[in-house]
């Protein structure tokens, strides 16, 4: 269980990342590609990915396992979203930081050989990191960087708007399906026990598109509070936007779920189960198979499970039978810690 715990400063300093972080996602794709989770959504992803993939990402790979412990400098806190800046701050990290976290990571897993070098700032290694940094986002996610932006945006929109109904303690407590807001702690299930105290520095999360299962954080309290959670997802972000309507895609009645879903206000399993004159069991199925493609997000509010579209699921609804899904604009990757991969 990661616990963190806020004060009344920290409530008012808390915020989320307007735009996709290129090493979290770095970091996080990189646990995705070495593993196998969630075929529907990363699998044809992940398999494009493997098949162009060269060498210089093992670098990457042995800091960032796909299980336990990744090395925190390669997420480093910084004030820009381009990826220069962001490859910049990993190979800046202070000798004794990048000293401190390979030990930790060799508390668990043998370290590469290269490590010691990496430790006493090794040009040679550090650019070779740099590299592998540079070739992996552009073979792994620059192609589909549009698509992330995209989902992040959308869930963005999507919290400010519960910000706005029911403020900071609302948007915690409705931010995962495995967190819990036990005020002044916010509750993560986790693989590891942890306190963060966030001692008046605030909170900062970041919505990710590979973060995947429950939201993940640095193991070092010392540096800047952040709290990585996933977007919605749905099976087809990767490759071309899908053509079909809801109902095409969805079939009638998971369609007219959805639809009640975004017309309704926040309606719990009953309240659609009554709207469109199907049994409970048949919309909670429904809205489960909404969830995990990431078309809808499910809160419990007063001991009722209640129901939110996301931005996806909102425009899927817009989606005519020949019109594709709209792409949103890509600008250059913009800014900026590592986690336990679940």
């Amino acid at each position: 269980m990661l616990r963190i715990h806020f004060e009344a400063d920290d409530l008012a300093r808390t915020r989320i990342l307007e735009e996709p972080d290129p090493m979290w996602e770095t970091l996080l794709s990189s646990h995705q590609l070495q593993g196998g989770a969630a075929p529907a959504v990363f699998g044809d992803w992940r398999s494009s990915v493997r098949a162009r993939l060269d060498r210089s990402a093992a670098l990457l790979f042995a800091l960032a396992p796909p299980r336990g412990y990744s090395v925190d400098f390669l997420t480093p806190a910084l004030g820009a979203y381009d990826l220069d800046s962001a490859i910049d701050g990993v190979l800046s990290t202070p000798r004794s930081v990048v000293r401190a976290d390979l030990t930790a990571l060799a508390a668990e897993r043998r370290p590469p050989a290269w490590a010691p070098a990496l430790a006493d700032g090794c040009l040679d290694v550090l650019r070779r990191l740099g590299h592998a940094i540079r070739q992996y986002f552009a073979v792994a996610l620059a192609p589909s960087w549009s698509a992330i932006t995209g989902l992040v945006r959308a869930d963005r929109l999507q919290r400010g708007h519960t910000l706005l109904n029911s403020g900071v303690e609302g948007l915690l407590a409705t931010l995962h399906p495995t967190v819990r807001w036990n005020s002044p702690v916010l509750e993560v299930a986790y693989p590891v026990d942890q306190e963060l105290h966030l001692g008046g520095r605030g909170l900062l999360l970041v919505p990710s598109m590979f973060c995947w299962q429950s939201p993940v954080t640095l193991l070092d309290p010392g540096r800047q509070p952040v709290l990585v959670y996933p977007v919605g997802r749905r099976p087809g972000w990767f490759g071309e936007a899908p053509s079909r309507s809801a109902e095409q895609l969805l079939g009638r009645t998971r369609a007219a779920v959805l639809e009640a879903i975004c017309a309704l206000s926040a309606p719990t399993t009953t309240e659609l189960a009554t709207e469109l004159r199907i049994s409970a069991a048949s919309a909670s199925q429904h809205a489960t198979v909404l969830r995990e493609s990431g078309l809808i997000t499910t809160d419990r509010s007063g001991g009722a499970a209640r129901h939110r579209p996301t931005g996806f699921g909102s425009a899927l609804l817009t989606l005519g039978p020949a019109n594709p899904a709209p792409v949103n604009d890509i600008r250059e990757p913009r800014r900026r810690q590592a986690a336990y991969a679940l």
